[in-house]
């Protein structure tokens, strides 16, 4: 079967998202909101759910999915999803020495930035010479 570049882009993706678990886990492990239920059980950590559910998407993982969306609000979910898109990013384009935009354009099959992307006018902008 050919190797088709998404399937090495999701084994890259899934690595990432390991190893920015394992920090969170470090780092961030302070973090929590109270679970949807409210009362006496403890708070999740909206970075561990929002890691779990992007894991448990990518393995095709419904369960998994449906679990960790439970552990905090939907708000706090789009949150950490959004936050752990966010330092994937950071992180790889780091690794790559590329910036956020050529690495988040690449991840989603879009053309270089400089393709068509509209120019910025105003105050600050340099205009082409």
């Amino acid at each position: 079967m050919r190797d088709l570049p998404w399937r090495r882009l999701r084994g890259t993706v899934v690595n990432l998202l390991d190893r920015a678990r394992e920090v969170w886990g470090r780092i961030l492990g302070s973090v929590s909101v109270e679970g949807g239920t409210g009362g006496g059980g403890r708070g999740h950590n909206l970075f561990e759910a929002a890691a779990a559910y992007v894991s448990a998407y990518l393995e095709d993982d419904q369960e998994g999915m449906d679990e960790a969306a439970g552990r905090v609000s939907p708000e706090a979910l789009s949150f950490g999803v959004n936050e752990l898109a966010s330092r994937a990013v950071v992180a790889l384009a780091r690794e790559r020495a590329e910036s956020p935009r050529e690495v988040a354009r690449a991840l989603l099959g879009l053309p270089a930035s400089g393709d068509g992307r509209p120019r910025r006018s105003g105050p600050g902008s340099h205009p082409a010479a």
